[in-house]
């Protein structure tokens, strides 16, 4: 499995200030492990993913196929960690207009229990007089006021519909194993009903029958998921090396940024599918970390979208926030920006190219701009640019790159540099210009990658030298505000040192605005 990568290099926080966390980091874990601190009683996330059998799974997935067999639609009524968990998954993962398609493959899943707005019960209520509906009522206790009114609506809508014995079959209750208004209820109907742990808290409840359940309902692997849990649940363990766990890392980081009075962490996505994780993050992080009077406060923006919004006050505001971007790699279509004869809206020039790589170019420009404005950075998930100089397999020696696509690498490099330095006059430039960013960002440097040998690498490096003292030099009539230069990684040959611009330090690279393109 290909586990997420977090970055902090933009986080104003050094290493060696990460790394003197580490003694601190261990302690927090193992009174985790041996269950020696306050709430010990609610630890049962802690190894979760590890403790689920195939059999509970099955059972689950059992349940969930009569639902999927039996209804049109499936309501998921419960509010908080009852909810959120499984709507961020199954919003994240589904076709953002499935529910508008006249075929649907499975019940189209809706959600209540988390508002008490009158309009919003009587249009659902509405919408289901003539469907064949199910229910997954969530709650612990059963008497939680808004999931308890939905459920109460519910229930009989159901029964008057579909009647009694019809409505045991597709109403399901997630609740505590023996107490509860919601346990008497599903005891005395005879309904299918699953357990919510005593040991795990609501807002970590996505890995139990609270999230799995409608999950499997909406038709996606729930072993898969709970799989690649399992996965994170090693490499953000007490075994794993601190320098190698991402999740004490983050930790690390994230308390030291607080010390700096960085009190709002800013939750950033670039893709609308993900709105939903945001708001589960939120609460996820809102009520672990709010107690005492302290604690770091869960905001999150949905970017490019919020960037019209709070773009200006995360860019100039008080300076109290960081970020942490959640950064999809590949998204799982393709669109391609077509060209018009007319060209009235000044977009040709991004004819041809795919959304992702504007969405992605958006991304790394605003990132540029909020560091360069005093907001720390963390990044989870880095993409990378190609420039096609030349790659070294392990084992093989150096391999030829395409050279078909190296014309393309070395525009994107071109672009990558407009977009940064150009004025809001230039292609990329009124790109920028377009998210609220018209003055340039402050990129002095390009790194590349140290795969630096052989004679294909050098002579393609010649050329991508020129292409870039071109590109840098084009933004800027007096060439004042030129990029000034190259760093390069390797050490395999001196002779890249004669073809760099400038030799830089560590120490001016940390302090420098760079870019990072891959030789492979």
């Amino acid at each position: 499995m290909k586990n997420i990568c977090l970055n902090i290099d933009k986080a104003a926080v050094c290493k060696e200030t990460v790394a003197a966390y580490e003694a601190q980091v261990k302690a927090c874990m193992e009174t985790l492990e041996n269950g020696s601190g306050l709430g010990n009683d609610f630890l049962g996330w802690l190894h979760l993913p590890s403790s689920i059998t195939a059999e509970h799974l099955a059972d689950l997935k059992g349940a969930a196929q009569v639902l999927r067999e039996n209804c049109e639609v499936v309501v998921v009524a419960g509010i908080g960690g009852s909810y959120l968990g499984a709507r961020a998954v199954i919003e994240a993962l589904s076709n953002s207009f499935q529910w508008l398609k006249k075929e649907q493959n499975g019940p189209i899943i809706v959600f209540a229990g988390h508002n008490i707005g009158e309009d919003y019960l009587y249009e659902l209520t509405d919408y289901l007089k003539d469907k064949k509906f199910g229910v997954i009522n969530i709650s612990k206790s059963g008497t939680t006021t808004e999931t308890a009114l939905a459920f109460r609506l519910l229930k009989k809508q159901c029964e008057d519909q579909m009647g009694k014995e019809m409505a045991k079959k597709c109403i399901v209750a997630v609740t505590d194993a023996k107490k509860g208004a919601a346990r008497v209820t599903a005891d005395k109907e005879g309904y299918k009903t699953f357990i919510i742990p005593d040991n795990v808290g609501g807002r970590f409840s996505v890995l139990t029958p609270v999230g799995l359940l409608p999950i499997a309902v909406a038709g996606f692997d729930i072993e898969k998921l709970v799989a690649g849990a399992c996965d994170m649940e090693k490499v953000c363990g007490s075994e794993t090396p601190f320098e190698e766990n991402p999740a004490a890392i983050y930790a690390a980081v994230r308390n030291e940024l607080y010390k700096q009075g960085k009190k709002i962490e800013i939750l950033v996505n670039y893709n609308p599918k993900l709105h939903y994780m945001n708001e589960w993050w939120k609460q996820l992080y809102g009520e672990s970390e709010g107690k005492d009077g302290k604690g770091i406060y869960p905001s999150a923006v949905d970017f490019s979208t919020d960037l019209h919004s709070m773009g200006q006050w995360i860019q100039e505001g008080e300076r109290t926030i960081f970020e942490t971007v959640i950064s999809v790699e590949n998204p799982d279509n393709e669109l391609r920006v077509p060209s018009d004869e007319e060209n009235l809206d000044g977009l040709n020039f991004l004819a041809g190219k795919r959304l992702h790589e504007i969405n992605k170019m958006a991304e790394l420009g605003t990132r540029l701009a909020h560091v360069d404005g005093g907001v720390p950075n963390i990044r989870i998930g880095v993409p990378v640019l190609n420039c096609g100089l030349y790659c070294q397999m392990r084992g093989k020696g150096p391999v030829d790159m395409n050279t078909e696509l190296f014309d393309q690498y070395l525009q994107d490099m071109v672009d990558l540099v407009e977009f940064c330095r150009g004025d809001a006059t230039t292609k990329w430039g009124k790109v920028r210009a377009s998210l609220g960013h018209p003055e340039p960002f402050n990129l002095k440097y390009i790194c590349i990658g140290n795969e630096n040998e052989g004679e294909a690498y050098f002579e393609r490096y010649a050329i991508f030298l020129e292409s870039f003292n071109e590109a840098g030099n084009s933004i800027s009539a007096d060439g004042a505000n030129a990029i000034t230069g190259f760093i390069t990684g390797g050490t395999y040959s001196s002779d890249v040192s004669e073809l760099c611009a400038e030799n830089y330090t560590a120490d001016e690279i940390e302090d420098g605005k760079w870019g990072i393109v891959k030789t492979f």
